[in-house]
Formats: structure tokens, C-alpha cells, sequence
């Protein structure tokens, strides 16, 4: 039996920003049939700031949320209220982009410009602390007259090692990072304010990070860097780890001698008391357990290295916090839709289910990540084909069914007679157990090659929170392997998983 965690603490965080805004009761509604625990709501800067556009920065009180345009506030506040009353979990990713009037001076002239060039500290410390007030639990917004639910659980900026979201990366021909100075005044700022508003680590999940999985080695203004530079970076570290000193750490916005030095992780609370460091993890199409070898990615393949990176980071300055890791952002685009860059519809089910199967492993991760429910637009310029559905709603074979009811056998061939470890989870499970109260059982099934016909060879009560559950089981021959769980009335289904016994 392979090792595994007694109680998982495995979440699932599924993001679907279009229903959610859409239509927010049905797609949580949506999101809850299926089991999710926990749905990532984006709240962006300039989409609550007031004259968003305006290179002036607006006369108003930024700490006070009855000061923002109170229409600007309406579908956020909406999304909280009814999570909350169909009790799914959000988190809350606060960042990207900046109001036009928030951004540093000396950014390259364009067409548009850049809003996420060198965006104030301090401007974004009173919006976060402005979001603390309003979702502390006790604040009624005017002309209301009960209090808006409580947010517990955030995590700060977007991608911050992509230009898109924060600029510039690196200067010097990319030889010195940028990014990480910016993130880390933004970090210290944004902690402030959710201390400040009662929102602590002791109360509240806060993470840090949501790096994007890859970049390049000369990311320049606005291209990406490679998430474990920007750690060691953002941490004011060298690549043996050592903390930087002299002329390096003073053109990385980092304590230039040991003295100061030492005073380091009590200036940057955020960096070592985070809740945990969450990233995306995207595989590029390849399996989850199959890395691309290229040094500094902390893609699926490669979240070993996140974090032994972010170990050494800690180690550095004599903490030893081994932070857990947050899942935020995972999928694979599929073909169908996209036969350029996407996996056959199965191969992406397999490849899902393995993910999420490792994780569950890993004691260091703690959540599993879906991004995306329904695909972009045929045609739209998003790559991101990552839905369980396709962009007319049908449910896309395979995939759907791997999310809702996840099977994995980590070895599907063996001798005639040999037990296999079958791996799997009911995600809806958990849910239908508190709404019932009866027990919830899921039945593993075998179709020999010959037959086709399925019949159950074994019951498990399914008892983990989060539906999870392992066991080793017998099969008669080769054949098919999937589960069947009827909790809901109407049976349903697992993907297929062929095994070869002889």
C-alpha cells in the first residue's frame, strides 16, 4: 500500500470567473453539485477603484469602502453573500490590474499605457485595507441593513513574475530583477492592511505567490520570469542561497549588510508567515510527472524544486517554515477544441486524475485546482481550453467525469491474481452526505475484455471530508476499471481505466 494521508486536507479550488459573474447563484450552485469546496473569485484593483482610467489619482478616502462607486462593488458583494449562503468557500485574489492613476512613474510610452508599471505600495495598502473592512463580517454598507459575510481566506497579486501583471520584470539586460522589489512593497502593504482590519493568519488563509509556472531568461519590461529567480529574488538570496549583499542586493531593493540583514524577516512578515505559497502549476501538455528540464519552472513536474527553493529561502535567514504549497490555477487544454496545442480528451481525464492523485500524496500540497468550467469561445484569442466544458456548454467526454469523480491506478499492469491500488475520490460525496445524512458508498467495478459487462467487485464507505479513498483490490483478468457512486439518485460515473492481469 502506497503511503497516503489518514484525513485528507486536500481541497479542491475551482475558478470560473465568467458564470461567476454571469449568473452567481447558478454557477455555485453549479460548482456545489459537482463538490467543490472552494471557488477563486478575482477581485481587480481597477475594476473597484474609482476613475480607473485617470492618470490623476481621484480626491477620495481609499481606506474607506463606502468611498469606492458603490455600483463597483455590487457583483463582488453579491458572489460573497451567496457563497455564503450555499456554503462554499471563496478565495478572494486581490491584485491586477492597477487604476492608471496607481502606476509609478518612467513607464515606456505606448499605445496604452501600462497600469502595472511600478503600481503604488502605498495606494494598494488602503484599497487592501479598504476589502478588510467591507468583508470583515461586521460591515453593512449603506442603505443595507445586515452585515456582508466574512472573506477568510486571500491571497495577494497575480502572476507577479509576469509582465502582464507587473512590470518591468528585470532591467540590465534582464541581469537584475525588478518584479520581485515590486512584489515584496506590495506584500508588506497589502499584510499591513489585513492585520490592521483583523484579518491575521491565526484567523484567515493568506497566501503569497500565485507565480506563473514558467519565463524566460531575459524576461525584460514585460515578458516572464522564471518563478524560482523571482523567489530567490523576492527573498533577497543568491543561487547558492546565501542572502545577497553590497551593490546586488541594493539594485534588488534588499538589506546591502548583514546588520541589516538580520533585521529582514521581521521588516517582511508576509514572506515567512504566509498561510502558504500558492502557484500554477500548468504542465505544458506533458504528463504531470514528466518534467521539461529546463532549470527555474515550478510547472506540476517540477513543485519538488518550488519547494526546496523556497526551504533554502527560509533556511537562509534561519526559518524553517516549510510553507505549504496552493494549487490556484491548473488545467490542460484539450483536443477537441484546440488540435494545436491540446491533448486528446482522455489522455487530459488521465493526466487530471494523476495530478491530483500526486498531490493527494504530498502532504505539503493542500489544494487541487480547476480552471475553468466552460471553454472560451471558438475562435476567442484565449488558449486556454481548460474547461470541463466546451464553449456550448456540452460536458467534454472524459474530462467532466474525471473532476466530478476522480479514478487513478498508479500501476495497471500486473500478474493474473495480484491486487492493484485503485485511487479515487467522490467529490460530490461529502455534500450529499450532510444533506442526507446517510452514508455514501462508492462501488468499484470490473468489465472483463471479453464481456464488457460491468459488475462491482468491491465497496467502499466513503468517509475522508473531501470523498477521498484507497484500496487495494483483486481483479479476475484484464479488462476495464471505473466507479459508480449513487449518492445522487441517478448513477454516475467514473472515466475508464483498461488493466492488463495475465
Amino acid at each position: 500500500m502506497v503511503p497516503h494521508r489518514p484525513v485528507s486536507d486536500l481541497e479542491s479550488i475551482f475558478e470560473a470567473q465568467g458564470p461567476l459573474r454571469a449568473n452567481p447563484a447558478q454557477a455555485l450552485a453549479t460548482l456545489k453539485a459537482l463538490g467543490v469546496d472552494r471557488v477563486r473569485m478575482y477581485l481587480p484593483w481597477d475594476q473597484l477603484a474609482p476613475d480607473p482610467t485617470s492618470a490623476a489619482a481621484p480626491d477620495f478616502d481609499a481606506f474607506d469602502p463606502a468611498a469606492y462607486p458603490a455600483a463597483n462593488w455590487g457583483i463582488y458583494d453579491e458572489i460573497v453573500r451567496d457563497a455564503a449562503a450555499i456554503g462554499i468557500g471563496l478565495d478572494v485574489t486581490v491584485g491586477a490590474p492597477p487604476p492608471l492613476w496607481a502606476a509609478g512613474p518612467g513607464g515606456p510610452r505606448r499605445a496604452k499605457p501600462a497600469a502595472q508599471w511600478k503600481p503604488s505600495s502605498v495606494d494598494f495598502g488602503a484599497f487592501v485595507h479598504a476589502l478588510g473592512v467591507r468583508y470583515s463580517g461586521h460591515y453593512i454598507p449603506p442603505g443595507a441593513t445586515t452585515a456582508l459575510p466574512r472573506i477568510d481566506f486571500w491571497s495577494i497579486w497575480n502572476e507577479p513574475n509576469y509582465g502582464p501583471y507587473l512590470a518591468p520584470q528585470a532591467i540590465e539586460n534582464s541581469n537584475v530583477e525588478v518584479s520581485p522589489r515590486l512584489y515584496r512593497s506590495l506584500l508588506d502593504a497589502a499584510w499591513r492592511a489585513l492585520l490592521e482590519t483583523g484579518h491575521t493568519p491565526r484567523t484567515d488563509t493568506i497566501l503569497i505567490g500565485e507565480t506563473a509556472p514558467r519565463g524566460v531568461f531575459r524576461p525584460g519590461d514585460f515578458n516572464g520570469m522564471l518563478p524560482l529567480r523571482f523567489i530567490r529574488a523576492l527573498y533577497c538570496v543568491g543561487e547558492s542561497f546565501r542572502p545577497l549583499r553590497g551593490a546586488a542586493a541594493t539594485l534588488r531593493g534588499c538589506p546591502s549588510t548583514a546588520g541589516a540583514a538580520s533585521r529582514f524577516v521581521a521588516q517582511n512578515p508576509g514572506l515567512f508567515d504566509a498561510s502558504g505559497w500558492a502557484d500554477h502549476p500548468y504542465p505544458d501538455q506533458q504528463a504531470p510527472d514528466q518534467p521539461e528540464g529546463i532549470p527555474g519552472y515550478a510547472d506540476f513536474p517540477s513543485l519538488g524544486d518550488l519547494e526546496a527553493t523556497l526551504d533554502r529561502a527560509a533556511a537562509a535567514y534561519r526559518q524553517h517554515p516549510h510553507m505549504p504549497i496552493y494549487s490556484t490555477e491548473f488545467g490542460y487544454r484539450t483536443d477537441p477544441p484546440n488540435a494545436t496545442y491540446g491533448v486528446p480528451l482522455a489522455t487530459a481525464a488521465r493526466y487530471l486524475n494523476q495530478a491530483e492523485y500526486l498531490s493527494w500524496l504530498n502532504p505539503r500540497i493542500r489544494s487541487y485546482d480547476q480552471y475553468l468550467l466552460i471553454d472560451p469561445p471558438v475562435g476567442g484569442d484565449s488558449l486556454f481550453v481548460t474547461g470541463l466544458e466546451f464553449a456550448d456548454g456540452r460536458p467534454k467526454p472524459d474530462v467532466y467525469d474525471a473532476f466530478r469523480m476522480p479514478l487513478y491506478l498508479p500501476v495497471t499492469h500486473g500478474s493474473r491474481g495480484s491486487s492493484l491500488l485503485v485511487w479515487g475520490c467522490v467529490r460530490p460525496a461529502p455534500e450529499a452526505r450532510r444533506r442526507t445524512g446517510r452514508a455514501q458508498r462508492v462501488a468499484i467495478q470490473f468489465a472483463p475484455r471479453r464481456s464488457g459487462r460491468f459488475r462491482t467487485v468491491r465497496t467502499i464507505d466513503l468517509s475522508d471530508p473531501h470523498g477521498y479513498f484507497d484500496a487495494d483490490v483483486a481483479f479476475p483478468g484484464s479488462g476495464t476499471v471505473r466507479l459508480e457512486w449513487a449518492g445522487s439518485g441517478t448513477p454516475v460515473y467514473s472515466r475508464l481505466q483498461p488493466i492488463t492481469l495475465r
